[in-house]
């Protein structure tokens, strides 16, 4: 879905994350994440580089908070693919941010695509599968949910969703402002 937002909407910037996971085949350091062990992670941390973090799965998992201040001052719409633990801090640093839950249709097809995937061990997959029906218990805090039954069904809700972000008064006042100069004139 990440990919195919991406696709659709070149406004939209993703963060890469910082992670001390193993690099799966074919993914690339600074592109998928950004790769360090657990020592460079927790100094990383400790000197407050980090908007949120969290420990998901057996990893820590990260986002730079000097990359999103960046973007946020470009005026740049930014994703975070992050968990509701990240989602919370970040509502608390940022407490317009919008917040999207994609929901599977059940635990047992999320463990199908997560086998389908064939990037993970049957023992990461059993782990994730575990903390799912908690994390799930989080949907709530979150603006949006998108019912990921069907991906393409699910990626037009997901484009809809930042398309109306987008619309809102105070969003277009700041990127468009010459468009409302003619109401402040007497």
């Amino acid at each position: 879905m990440v990919r195919g937002l991406l696709q659709r909407d070149a406004q939209v910037q993703l963060s890469v994350s910082y992670t001390t996971r193993e690099r799966r085949p074919g993914e690339e350091d600074g592109r998928d994440y950004h790769f360090v062990d657990v020592g460079t992670f927790r100094a990383l941390r400790d000197a407050g580089e980090f908007l949120e973090w969290a420990e998901v799965h057996g990893n820590y998992y990260a986002t730079s908070k000097v990359w999103i201040r960046e973007q946020m001052n470009a005026g740049r719409d930014i994703l975070l693919e992050i968990d509701w633990q990240g989602a919370q801090q970040v509502r608390r640093a940022f407490p317009d941010a919008v917040g999207v839950f994609i929901l599977p249709p059940s635990l047992e097809e999320l463990e199908a695509r997560l086998r389908g995937r064939g990037t993970d061990s049957d023992e990461v997959i059993a782990r994730r599968l575990l903390g799912a029906r908690g994390e799930m218990r989080h949907v709530g805090e979150f603006d949006y949910v998108i019912l990921n039954e069907e991906l393409a069904t699910a990626l037009d809700d997901l484009v809809a969703v930042v398309r109306a972000v987008r619309l809102r008064y105070a969003k277009q006042r700041v990127r468009h402002p010459h468009y409302f100069e003619y109401l402040e004139q007497d």
